[in-house]
Formats: structure tokens, C-alpha cells, sequence
């Protein structure tokens, strides 16, 4: 095969990077270049792993020595408010502003994403995001598409809305969420299909802000997919882990065996909420579990118990393997990777596509939901000695785990991607 140009073109932020990073390992190791045209703040991150960077704007620059994807953390700190209020409400308060500020950055980048595309003349294009950039779909290179959130992201009657987190079946809750999106975002989403269109890419899909490629993947298990009616350019990926993150010396004596595991993440957005991650450690601090902790961009707030240890990063691929059970916010990398390691999980989650997997998880009996701002102390304690006091549902996690794995998502998202490219 001959050595391709394939351009990876992810959302701001560390889940979506750190799938492709996954998948543009797996391209570079068959001999392929691999392109990553990244928001600014990525500068120098990802060069080191082998990738060609070519840097974007999405808003005006904000100067030199951004970590990666700070504009999104500092808009979500700015409106976590909210994330205490319902799904419903989320809607207008959380949801709309985000597509908003993700549109205004694809209009503000779409001259620089051009000539990306022109000098790097890419003989496929992958996009993992949420919506569409047009400079990416209407070139001569194959358009590939990853959905590496929650898969409601594309509808299918019968199941539950985006968004929503409502329980499997509920019809009468699901035309009625599906009714405000509408009124929340239906004006947001005719304004930005023009624009699209105008741009020379293909329209639409209706109330959807991104279209389709020659080729579809989406991440997550068939242990908690959804019964969809798909047509044949969709492919899963039962999981797709990187393989790029190091191994770590943790403290001696901790996590040696001795004593239950708690790996507690609420992601690189969701620790930024420093009053919700101090109420899950107070509440872990006299347990009998050692409890991983990753501290998030607010680290310096952040206090430890005496039986914790953790950074403001973390390897979390390596960490989960040596884990009992997770505390995490539902957001699709840590859920797929949890079962990629066969790991049940406390969920509490706060926006986007949380509640959804929250919802799933618990519903197919792979860990419990609480409340996110509403849960006691003793209620998440009891919810971490149920999960790991029930041997049925290690096995079950286990057996699930060894199942995913087999399937290398990796392995098949590079192949789908190649396939595309012809």
C-alpha cells in the first residue's frame, strides 16, 4: 500500500484528541503520514508523537502558553451554574451556547482551515467533532466522520434524544425534550445549514450540526449500544484506547493489591467544579480504598485525604487497568474505556452527552447514577461497597472487557479509514 496523507481535524478538547491520537498511532505505525489541523493551544503537544501539526484559531488569539483546550475549560467554569439544573433546562442555559460558540469558531477558522487543507493535500479527512466544518467536506479527499460522544448524537426513533438522559422507553419524555431542542435550537441550526451549504459542502441533516462522510465510526460497546436502524456506511468501534501514555510509579504501598482501587475523574471540564470534587474526596477520605484521584486544571485548590494519591494529569489509560471501580462524570472516553478495562463505575454527570452514558451505564446494569449535586456522602460509599462487594458483575465486567479488546477499535477504525481513502 502506498504511504497516504490522512488529516485528523478533533474537537478542542482532550476526548477527541486523544481518540485520533489513538487511531493516528495505530496510521503512522503502518507507514502513513498523519496530519492534526489543531486549535493553537495544542502547539508542541502532538509533533512529539509522530504527527505534522498545523495550527488553527478558532477566536481571536488569547496569547502564548494556553494549555490545551483552556477556552473550553474556562467557558464551562464560566457556566457550571447550570449543570445542577435538568437536562430540560440544560438546553438553553448549556447546550445551545456551546453549539453557538463551537459555530462562531468554525466561521472564524474557516480561511486557516483551508489552507491547512491546500498544503497538506490530504488524501482523506477525518473529523471527530460536533459540528461541521465545511472546509473539511467539501474538497476532493473522502470525508470520514467520528462521533466519539455519546451515539444518540445521531438520532433514530425509538431511542432516547441526545442530551436528555432519559430511561430506555420513556416515548412520552422523549418527544417532549425532542420538542424544546427544537425551540432552543431550530433557528441556531437553519442559520448555520445556510451557511454550510453556502460554503460548497452538502447540507444538514435536520436539527443536526454535522453531516455525514463517505464513512462513519462511532465509539461505544455493544454492551451498551442502542437498537438503531444504521445503513452500511456506520461502523462501531467497541472501544478505541490509545496506546501512546506511560507507565507510572504510584506511592510505595498504595494500589499494591492490599486494598480496593478508586480511580475518580470528573474529566478535564468537569474537575474544574473544585466544590464538587472536594464533596467526593471529603466523602472517600475514611474509607477502606486507596483512591486515585485526577485533580484537573483547578489542582492547586485541591486537597487530598490520607488515602489518595494524584496529579493535576494523570495517565488514565494506564491507571484504569490497576482499578476496582471508577467515579467518573459520564463523558464517553472514560465510559468506553472503563468497560474497554472491565471496570463498573459510579456516574455522576453534569452536561453534554453525561447523562446520557450515566443513564445507559446504569440501565444495562453496569454501575449506579446518583444525583450529581444531590447525593450523600453515604449513598456514594454505599454505592461503591455494593459495586465492589457484586462478584457477579466483576465477572460480567470482565467477560464484556476481554470481548471489546479482542476487537481492536483501533485496528478497525484505521482499516475503515484506508478502506475510505480507496
Amino acid at each position: 500500500m502506498r504511504s497516504l496523507t490522512i488529516l485528523f481535524a478533533p474537537e478542542s478538547a482532550y476526548g477527541p484528541t486523544n481518540n485520533c491520537v489513538g487511531i493516528g498511532t495505530r496510521l503512522l505505525g503502518q507507514g502513513h503520514r498523519v496530519v492534526f489541523a489543531a486549535e493553537r493551544s495544542w502547539q508542541g503537544r502532538l509533533e512529539p508523537l509522530g504527527f505534522t501539526e498545523e495550527l488553527i484559531d478558532l477566536a481571536p488569539p488569547a496569547g502564548d502558553g494556553q494549555d490545551p483546550g483552556q477556552f473550553w475549560k474556562d467557558y464551562i467554569n464560566a457556566i457550571a451554574p447550570a449543570f445542577a439544573t435538568s437536562t430540560t433546562e440544560q438546553l438553553s442555559s448549556v447546550i445551545r451556547p456551546i453549539f453557538a460558540e463551537l459555530i462562531a469558531g468554525v466561521r472564524y477558522s474557516a480561511e486557516q482551515l483551508g489552507e491547512a487543507v491546500a498544503r497538506t493535500a490530504p488524501d482523506v479527512i477525518v473529523e471527530d467533532n460536533v459540528v461541521a466544518f465545511p472546509g473539511l467536506m467539501n474538497t476532493p479527499a473522502p470525508f470520514v466522520r467520528i462521533v466519539s460522544c455519546n451515539p444518540l448524537e445521531v438520532p433514530s426513533p425509538g431511542v432516547a434524544p441526545a442530551f436528555s438522559g432519559l430511561a430506555e422507553g420513556d416515548l412520552d419524555g422523549f418527544a417532549a425534550f425532542r420538542e424544546e431542542f427544537e425551540r432552543t435550537h431550530g433557528e441556531l441550526w437553519a442559520e448555520f445549514d445556510e451557511y454550510v451549504r453556502a460554503q460548497g459542502a452538502p447540507g444538514l441533516p435536520e436539527l443536526q450540526f454535522m453531516g455525514r462522510g463517505r464513512a462513519n465510526l462511532y465509539v461505544y460497546p455493544a454492551e451498551l449500544d442502542y437498537e438503531r436502524e444504521l445503513d452500511a456506511s456506520w461502523h462501531r468501534l467497541e472501544s478505541s484506547v490509545r496506546e501512546t501514555e506511560a507507565e507510572i510509579e504510584l506511592p510505595e504501598g498504595f494500589a499494591d493489591g492490599s486494598r480496593p482501587v478508586v480511580y475518580f475523574s470528573l474529566g478535564s471540564l468537569g474537575s474544574a467544579d473544585v466544590g464538587l470534587m472536594r464533596r467526593v474526596i471529603d466523602a472517600l477520605a475514611e474509607t477502606p480504598y486507596d483512591v486515585i484521584v485526577s485533580k484537573g486544571p483547578r489542582h492547586e485548590e485541591i486537597e487530598l485525604g490520607p488515602n489518595m494519591w494524584g496529579a493535576q494529569f494523570v495517565p488514565q489509560t494506564t491507571l484504569l487497568a490497576r482499578a476496582d471501580v471508577v467515579i467518573t462524570h459520564g463523558g464517553n472516553n472514560t465510559v468506553t474505556e472503563s468497560m474497554h478495562f472491565g471496570k463498573p463505575m459510579v456516574l455522576l454527570p453534569l452536561f453534554w452527552d453525561q447523562y446520557d452514558n450515566a443513564q445507559r451505564v446504569a440501565e444495562r446494569g453496569f454501575g449506579r447514577r446518583l444525583a450529581s449535586y444531590e447525593f450523600t456522602a453515604d449513598e456514594l460509599r454505599g454505592a461503591l461497597g455494593e459495586l465492589l462487594a457484586d462478584t457477579a458483575l466483576a465477572a460480567r465486567c470482565a467477560a464484556s472487557a476481554q470481548r471489546i479488546r479482542a476487537a481492536d477499535g483501533l485496528g478497525r477504525a484505521a482499516r475503515v479509514i484506508l478502506d475510505a481513502a480507496g
